[in-house]
């Protein structure tokens, strides 16, 4: 399908006409292609900064602001705020996100020992704001902002052990939705995707197992990466997997197709990977060999698609495509039904 009849796939996805876009490289025939500008943001933009990465970004006043993830010369992980007029050069603040308590009533949980790989949208009346919140071990903060200044803490969503949380962009069966990815308190070895509801974003249960790690770059864990696409052909979920070699741990993303009212089960899954870590500042890095992607933006009219990704734990890039050519991608590379069960 061409390009530009790409929007009538998109669901509840309003315009963005100033959205950070370049056309695929005229020998490209992949399914997404990397900025030339990469990396957009290094890892020093801020004094205080020893590399940003795995961050997130929305829309907001015309323009576009974000959360990012610093890891500062402590090499503590913390988040600040940052704002851009193209979504592509980038001022961030160099004083973390300072988070307030709602009405006192998470204020024995609102000092933390680091917070690291965010993900925002807007969801009803705010921006919330997810992250992996350090509670006595990795678990799923919450907040929200309504102007990028000032950020309310709420409670965590689930005990510890828990990454990559991420909010559905409206209530599904009159429920809020999330996925995440249950761990442990190191760099965890195993990782399945599950989902959860709740009814006020405080209380979370019916816990649905979506799926789990397979084989080749998807084999060791899997974790959702921006906020699921609302398609006339399911959620769409770029998703981030790692294989283990010989050298450690590489992380490659790829993409599945959800059912929309129930997001548990599966559709469509990719069997090869989207954009795996083969630049040099992919490869080489605090931590080589990782492309982490956390944010895209999209664009209701013509179905383009910027998506945010960290690399090599240094730095954070750009990559582009259009929804409608990533959901036929996924559809005709997906993994036989026979293999979703595979475990290798």
């Amino acid at each position: 399908m061409s390009p530009e009849k790409t929007h009538n796939l998109l669901v509840n996805t309003p315009a963005l006409p100033n959205i950070p876009w370049e056309d695929r490289p005229g020998r490209s025939d992949t399914v997404m292609w990397r900025s030339a500008h990469n990396p957009i943001i290094p890892h020093d933009l801020i004094p205080s900064s020893n590399s940003i990465f795995n961050s997130a970004v929305v829309p907001y006043q015309g323009k576009f602001a974000g959360v990012f993830r610093c890891d500062n010369k402590v090499r503590v992980q913390q988040l600040h705020v940052g704002h851009s007029a193209d979504g592509i050069h980038w001022q961030l603040n160099n004083e973390r996100i300072h988070w307030q308590a709602e009405n006192g009533k998470v204020a024995e949980i609102s000092e933390f020992m680091y917070s690291y790989d965010p993900r925002v949208l807007w969801l009803e009346d705010r921006y919330y704001v997810t992250w992996c919140n350090g509670y006595h071990g990795p678990t799923i903060g919450m907040g929200y902002t309504h102007d990028f200044e000032t950020f309310t803490q709420l409670e965590n969503a689930f005990l510890p052990f828990n990454r990559n949380g991420v909010l559905f962009p409206r209530k599904i069966n009159g429920q809020y939705a999330m996925l995440s990815r249950p761990s442990d308190n190191g760099h965890t070895p195993f990782g399945d995707i599950y989902y959860s509801e709740s009814p006020d974003l405080e209380y979370w249960g019916r816990h649905r197992f979506v799926m789990g790690p397979l084989f080749g770059w998807q084999a060791t864990k899997i974790g959702a990466g921006p906020i699921p696409i609302e398609t006339s052909e399911g959620w769409l979920l770029i998703y981030h997997g790692v294989l283990t070699s010989c050298n450690g741990f590489t992380y490659s993303f790829g993409a599945a197709l959800l059912d929309l009212e129930q997001p548990w089960k599966v559709l469509y899954r990719s069997a090869p990977y989207i954009l795996a870590p083969q630049m040099e500042y992919e490869r080489n890095g605090d931590v080589p060999n990782v492309a982490f992607p956390c944010a895209a933006l999209m664009d209701g009219n013509s179905g383009k698609l910027a998506l945010y990704y960290g690399a090599a734990d240094t730095v954070v890039c750009l990559a582009y495509g259009y929804v409608q050519e990533i959901v036929n991608w996924v559809k005709e590379n997906a993994i036989p039904e026979k293999y979703l069960n595979f475990k290798g």
